[in-house]
């Protein structure tokens, strides 16, 4: 099942007080990405984000599992409804994460 247009967009706007959030389509689902640096997935109609040792003691509820069949564990984040929280979660994930290199 692929996710719904009107969560993916609420997904990215709940996120935009970290950056820039654009969402591409990939494979049914979305990547997410944060001032050009993917942090998340969204599938099936559920918000995942990359784990990182940084967020990890932010997460109100630590819940690991896979966002897609043969995936690894993301963070799964139930509790979309509150941007402020949401915006930091992605800020510090992005700060963990390797910034991409220029093709």
């Amino acid at each position: 099942m692929a996710s719904n247009a009107d969560f993916v967009q609420y997904i990215a706007d709940q996120c935009s007080g970290a950056g820039e959030i654009v969402t591409k389509k990939m494979f049914g689902d979305y990547g997410i990405y944060c001032d050009g640096i993917i942090f998340g997935l969204i599938c099936d109609d559920h918000f995942y984000l990359k784990p990182t040792d940084a967020v990890r003691p932010k997460l109100r509820v630590l819940d690991l599992r896979p966002p897609y069949d043969g995936a690894k564990d993301y963070f799964y984040i139930a509790d979309v409804d509150d941007r402020d929280y949401l915006s930091e979660l992605v800020r510090e994930t992005c700060k963990a994460l390797p910034k991409s290199k220029k093709r």
